[in-house]
């Protein structure tokens, strides 16, 4: 017995906390309280947590040295999260980076370069070659498929001319786009590629474009030669006009002329300027959209664009310009004598291009990202109507 007792006795005193000890967590403890309670009138730093286990009220000399680093890590974390959520608006203008397919597969010293012709965002490519899949479709024989080796170097030119029409952008708004919150990460603005790099990556894709272009006709190849100056002047149009979206709307819709004139070898004014028209006031549309992403840090940069031209009034202009493309499409086939599917497939896309303008958050950054998105639909249902058409006229 006497044995136990001195086990027991000593056990005891193993086990108690010495007083140094104690008054050292707890002059920690007392500390952080008062300085978190001058910072944050909130006794509880922690409203929306969750006590588990042994860290209670009940012990709280034994966790304080954790309660005080998990603490320290959370208040920080804590005041970063209440400045970027303070408002709508700020918490849509968080940049998320996202693992795409380029950081998965290719190789390290590729990934600038795929990044620089934006290949892990295809709706750019898209929205160019629509214009071109619909005047092929358009230049085809009745009753008859459109030219397949033709809409696949169309296809192939449009993923080649979007890359350097972005690396083009990308090299003379390099100083602008280190200042905007959705573009500083951009290969050339956040240093990953310095200039001279993103040249000779230009200078390549021109090259594998001026390939596609010898395979087509003198007449078009003249036509599509002289796109390069809209592609080229285009990035300086934000820094003299309100009017950018207009100008993209001339050079992203070339195609509109090129396509037809690589079948025919020549352009028919009355199907083809309607056409090209119409994917002009298309542009203006789904470019206003994406712009209201960057109305505010257009302001502080000093860059010009239609999100600003118009304002408050944005979707009153841009009904307007939903109207005259969907007539000018209707103008176009009806001068083709296209069958009568075209028609209805034209009145889907109008649907379609109503519901992007009247449920477009301009305040959102999310959603007219997604109605910007949206626009590839609308090429798919042009194109399905014409291709509809055609073969049953």
């Amino acid at each position: 017995m006497a044995s136990f007792w001195l086990v027991s006795r000593a056990s005891r005193r193993f086990l108690k906390p010495s007083h140094s000890f104690s008054r050292t967590l707890f002059a920690v403890s007392s500390t952080y309280q008062l300085t978190t309670t001058s910072k944050n009138p909130n006794p509880n730093p922690y409203p929306n947590a969750t006590l588990l286990g042994p860290f209670t009220q009940r012990h709280r000399w034994t966790p304080s040295c954790v309660e005080f680093d998990l603490r320290h890590i959370s208040s920080s974390s804590s005041s970063t999260g209440a400045k970027n959520d303070g408002n709508r608006a700020s918490n849509d203008a968080k940049v998320e980076v996202e693992a795409s397919w380029i950081d998965l597969y290719l190789p390290r010293q590729a990934r600038p370069y795929a990044k620089l012709a934006r290949l892990d965002r295809p709706i750019g490519t898209w929205l160019l070659a629509w214009p071109c899949m619909w005047s092929i479709t358009l230049a085809a024989s009745p009753g008859h498929l459109p030219d397949i080796k033709m809409m696949t170097l169309f296809g192939c030119g449009a993923l080649l001319l979007r890359g350097a029409g972005c690396t083009i952008n990308d090299l003379l708004d390099r100083d602008i786009d280190t200042m905007v919150e959705r573009t500083k990460l951009r290969p050339v603005a956040s240093g990953l590629l310095t200039p001279f790099k993103g040249l000779c990556f230009l200078g390549f894709q021109l090259l594998l474009g001026l390939g596609i272009l010898l395979q087509l006709n003198n007449y078009s190849r003249i036509l599509g030669a002289s796109s390069l100056l809209l592609v080229f002047s285009y990035p300086l149009m934000k820094r003299l006009t309100f009017w950018p979206q207009a100008y993209l709307g001339l050079t992203f819709n070339w195609g509109a002329l090129l396509g037809w004139a690589a079948v025919k070898g020549s352009i028919d004014p009355a199907i083809v300027l309607p056409l090209y028209l119409s994917g002009v006031c298309w542009t203006l549309v789904y470019d206003t959209i994406y712009a209201h992403q960057d109305k505010e840090d257009d302001l502080k940069v000093g860059v010009k664009s239609t999100a600003l031209r118009f304002g408050d009034s944005t979707k009153e202009w841009i009904t307007g310009f939903g109207i005259m493309c969907i007539s000018s499409l209707a103008v176009s086939g009806y001068n083709a004598e296209i069958g009568w599917p075209y028609y209805a497939f034209l009145a889907a896309a109008s649907g379609q291009l109503a519901w992007q303008i009247w449920t477009a958050d301009l305040s959102s950054r999310v959603d007219c990202n997604r109605k910007f998105v949206s626009n590839k639909w609308f090429g798919a249902i042009i194109f399905s109507g014409i291709l509809f058409g055609k073969l049953s006229s």
